[in-house]
């Protein structure tokens, strides 16, 4: 009987396994490996004010983008294969829903990436962190 009551004492006294992070560190799943494909951009007529999927109104000279599957509110910096320009973007919306496409951006990020006139361009995509008031990803 002492010998469980030991043994119980000790389990309790044991280390967590999932110690929490300190205040301000980026959680391992906002950086990452890069990815490659197809990206396309809001339209402005049709999205401009419609929120998003972090609640906030879509602005079309905002930096915001949509991924599918990273959390909402990482930093990523996206890369026109192209030529070459890069531009860094917050993940605020979920999309896009097309096949190949592996991120949506806006007009002006689309316009300093150079793939407006041609609609899509091949990308790089590399999380790079995760935006300071960001909350938790649904």
């Amino acid at each position: 009987m002492t010998m469980v009551a030991a043994l119980a004492l000790a389990a309790c006294a044991a280390p967590a396994l999932n110690p929490v992070a300190p205040e301000g560190a980026i959680a391992n799943e906002t950086r990452g490996d890069a990815q490659r494909g197809q990206a396309s951009f809001y339209h402005p007529e049709r999205f401009t004010g419609r929120p998003m999927a972090n609640g906030e109104p879509f602005d079309p000279e905002s930096n915001s983008a949509a991924h599918r599957t990273l959390p909402l509110g990482t930093v990523a910096e996206v890369t026109n294969l192209r030529n070459g320009e890069s531009r860094t973007v917050v993940i605020e919306d979920r999309g896009p829903f097309i096949r190949g496409r592996i991120i949506d951006l806006s007009p002006r990020t689309a316009d300093e990436l150079g793939m407006r006139e041609s609609g899509t361009a091949p990308v790089e995509v590399r999380p790079i962190g995760r935006q300071a008031n960001a909350g938790r990803d649904e």
